[in-house]
This record gives C-alpha cells, sequence and structure tokens, in this order.
C-alpha cells in the first residue's frame, strides 16, 4: 500500500508540474496574440487561461476584454474581433468590418499579430534557457573522460550489439563530444556506430525501426545507456527498504564478489543476480580495511538495489568528469538563443522521424502521460525551467505547422494573400478552421490513446 501512495504521489507531482509549466506557456503565448492585437488598435474580447465551453471557472471584464479560467485544461485563447477563429462567431462575420476588427487590418498587420505567440514562445525559451546557464550552469560529460566505457541498461540495445565496456567514438560520422548527447544521437537516425571494444574499432549498424522496436518491447527503459561505474555503494535514504540496506551496506563499501565470483563494475551485480530471482546471494566487500560476507536478497527483477554513487561523486573518484560551466549575465543571454536554436534543431529532426513511416516513431507520440512523466517525481527548480522551456520551443513549432485552426494555417492563408492579392474567401476559412478543429482534434485523441492504450503499438 505504501508503495501505491508513493507512486501517486509521484503522479501528481507530476501532473502538477505539468499544468503549471503549460499554464505559463499557454498564458505568455496568448500574451503575444493580445499585445500585437491591441498594439494595431484591435478589439481583445477574450483572453482566457483554458477553454470555457458552457461556463468559465473564473472570469472579469477589463474595458473590452473578459478575462478568465476556463474548466477545459487543453489550452488557451485570445478572441479578437473580427477574426474567424476557435469561437466561429459566424454571425459577427456577416456585419461589415469595423476599424477595430483584425479582418480590417492590413495583411502584414494580421501576419505579426499571428506570429506574435510564437514569437513570445521562442523567447521564453531562450530567457528561460539563459536564466538557467546563469543560476546552475550548464553540466557536461565528456565522452572521453568515460575511462570504463558504457553500461548497457536495456537488453534491446544488447542484442542491437552493444556491450558493457564498449566506448562510442562516433555516430553517424559524428563524433560524441558529450556522453550527455550520446543517446539522443543513437535515436535520432543513428544508423551506425563506431565503438572501441577492448582497443579493437568496431562498427554497429543500427535498424531504420529503431524507434519502433523500442517503443514496441516490453521491457521499457527510459534509458538505454549510462556510464560504467564500480561497484562501490552509495548512499540509501533513511526511509529506503531496498534488500541492499537491509543486507548492511553502507556508503563507500566496495562490492570485490558475489557468490565467489570477482566483481568489478556495478552492472556485473545485475548479470549474477538474474541467475538468482527472488533469491539471495552472498556479497564480499571491502569497508575501510576490513573485508566483510553479507547476505543479500535478490528482488524478481533479478537486482540487488545496491544504491549507485552520485554524478559528483563519481567525479572526485575520476571515474569520469562533469565539466560545469557558469555564465555570467551578458554571456548567458547569447547562449540562451544558441541552446534554443540546438534544442529546435533537435525537436525539428525528432520531427522528421515521426513523418517517416519507416521508422515507426509515429507510434511513440504520446499526450499528457507522455510530457508529465518527463517531470521529475521530486522537486527540482533547475529540472523544471529546462523541461517548461523545451516544451516553450514544442509549442512554437507545432504552432506554426500550416495546419487550419493553428497559428501557422492563419500565417499560411495571410501569406497567400500577401503573394496573390487576393483575400481568401471567408466561408472557406471557416471551413478550413472547422476542418482543422477536427483534425486537432483526431491527433490529440491518438496521442493520447497511444498514452493509455498503445493504440499504435499493437
Amino acid at each position: 500500500m505504501n508503495l501505491l501512495a508513493i507512486n501517486w504521489a509521484n503522479v501528481g507531482l507530476q501532473a502538477g508540474q505539468l499544468l503549471l509549466a503549460l499554464s505559463i506557456l499557454i498564458v505568455l503565448h496568448e500574451f503575444g496574440h493580445y499585445i500585437t492585437a491591441r498594439w494595431f488598435k484591435c478589439r481583445v474580447e477574450k483572453f482566457f487561461l483554458f477553454f470555457d465551453p458552457w461556463f468559465a471557472l473564473v472570469k472579469k471584464k477589463v474595458g473590452d476584454t473578459v478575462y478568465g479560467i476556463g474548466w477545459l485544461p487543453l489550452g488557451g485563447y485570445v478572441k479578437i474581433s473580427g477574426m474567424i477563429d476557435e469561437s466561429m462567431d459566424k454571425e459577427a462575420m456577416k456585419e461589415p468590418a469595423k476599424e477595430w476588427e483584425f479582418r480590417s487590418k492590413p495583411a502584414w498587420q494580421r501576419l505579426i499579430i499571428m506570429l506574435g505567440g510564437i514569437i513570445m514562445n521562442v523567447l521564453v525559451a531562450f530567457v528561460i534557457y539563459a536564466f538557467v546557464l546563469m543560476i546552475w550552469g550548464e553540466k557536461n560529460v565528456p565522452n572521453s573522460s568515460v575511462k570504463n566505457g558504457i553500461w548497457v541498461t536495456d537488453s534491446l540495445m544488447t542484442k542491437l550489439g552493444f556491450q558493457n565496456g564498449d566506448k562510442i567514438i562516433s555516430v553517424n560520422g559524428d563524433t560524441v563530444k558529450y556522453f550527455d548527447e550520446l543517446q539522443a544521437k543513437i535515436l535520432i537516425g543513428g544508423r551506425k556506430v563506431v565503438l572501441e571494444r577492448n582497443g579493437t574499432v568496431k562498427e554497429l549498424d543500427l535498424p531504420i525501426d529503431l524507434i519502433d522496436k523500442l517503443i514496441t518491447r516490453k521491457d521499457k527503459k527510459r534509458t538505454l545507456l549510462l556510464q560504467r561505474v564500480p561497484a562501490i555503494v552509495g548512499e540509501y535514504d533513511e526511509k529506503d527498504t531496498m534488500y541492499g540496506k537491509q543486507a548492511g551496506l553502507k556508503p563507500f563499501d566496495k562490492i570485490i564478489a558475489v557468490n565467489d565470483q570477482p566483481v568489478e563494475f556495478l552492472d556485473e551485480l545485475n548479470t549474477i543476480g538474474a541467475l538468482h530471482k527472488g533469491g539471495a546471494v552472498t556479497v564480499k566487500l571491502l569497508r575501510n580495511t576490513d573485508t566483510l560476507i553479507l547476505t543479500n536478497k535478490v528482488n524478481a527483477e533479478g537486482r540487488l538495489e545496491v544504491m549507485p554513487l552520485t554524478g559528483l561523486q563519481y567525479d572526485s573518484l575520476g571515474v569520469y568528469k562533469i565539466n560545469t560551466i557558469k555564465y555570467g549575465f551578458f554571456e548567458a543571454f547569447p547562449a540562451g538563443v544558441a541552446k534554443t536554436g540546438d534544442k529546435l534543431g533537435a525537436y525539428i529532426d525528432q520531427f522528421k522521424l515521426i513523418l517517416n513511416p519507416s521508422t515507426g516513431a509515429y507510434k511513440g507520440l504520446g499526450g499528457f502521460k507522455a510530457i508529465g512523466s518527463v517531470f521529475p517525481t521530486s522537486w527540482s527548480w533547475e529540472a523544471f525551467w529546462n523541461i517548461t522551456a523545451f516544451l516553450s520551443i514544442i509549442l512554437a513549432f507545432m504552432n506554426l505547422l500550416p495546419i487550419p485552426a493553428l497559428d501557422g494555417g492563419h500565417v499560411m492563408f495571410t501569406l497567400y494573400e500577401m503573394i496573390t492579392r487576393r483575400k481568401p474567401n471567408e466561408k472557406f476559412l471557416e471551413y478550413a478552421q472547422m476542418a482543422g478543429m477536427v483534425l486537432l482534434l483526431l491527433l490529440m485523441l491518438y496521442a493520447n490513446g497511444n498514452d493509455w492504450f498503445g493504440w499504435g503499438k499493437g
């Protein structure tokens, strides 16, 4: 029962972080439309966080605008007078255009209003990244410092040819500078991996449908590869009931054998433990200058539940190096712009995979559950703001897609008007808006169905 309660507490914390992040980003996105509309003297009738069909949780009219919070947390909106949008206010569109209406403004002004939310999300991302870099700095593990090679934590990666102790040199011809980027490089189109194994250089050819295989496998894991680390025990939490703690393991104990089999690395514990699932093993260790032998239970998955050290502790022991770059106020902002560009480029690469059916990446398209699971299960402001900045980039990119009902759809029609000097028929715009809303609803249903029922994974 305690485990169940802890799991629900974790889910609640992740959901709360997601709701807070999306609320911040939605308000700022809509403010981008709002401020540009007011700049060009358009009347804004509504400014809402979340949608309010039938009723609103909170609303208050100030001047010409009703500000409020809806009950349906699927987005937000500003209703600009004289614009065909989510409200589908057809009656107002039958009246002659007023000077304060969106449709009466020149095309270049309407284009800026439509791009206002997207531009705001990009600005928000780089400002957040700038402050994160200023406050916490940027931490990276140079790949060249990982002296023991990789720890393969996913069975599929083992089947594809990776082995514990391999030292990855390059992916698709690109040298891996930081270990932190290794997994992303492999997942986003990594077809050829060059590695060193026991002093010999080898090549691995990965299948184009690698993501499909990862999505549809049964033993899913978020992390595929870790740094290989020595079998030194880390610190347990006071409330931990893990088998390693019950056995009497203490921080910085060095495990040298399990069931009389010599052990050097932490991953070797799992190899031996897999042969004794649900049973117990004897653990021989060094504690300071003493040699001890303890009995350690093995869980149903073959784990001895030995806590690892922290990254900084591995750094201090020379297992690998953590580089931390600190940024001053004036350095942080150009660095934030650069990081925003890098993250946007990485997301576009991911999006291309989804559009390529042969990769099977579309099967992993997720909704709110998948997004929420990205947040940590313990509060970290650094993690929260990093994830929020990335979500802001995603929101900007997705809204720029040329789909009616999204900002990109309005931008597409406005550009058409500017190029051809012919305004699209309003009836056509109404139908396009409805078609776009239906398409977005279907995509949302598919993504969230994938989350809960695995519709795309069968």
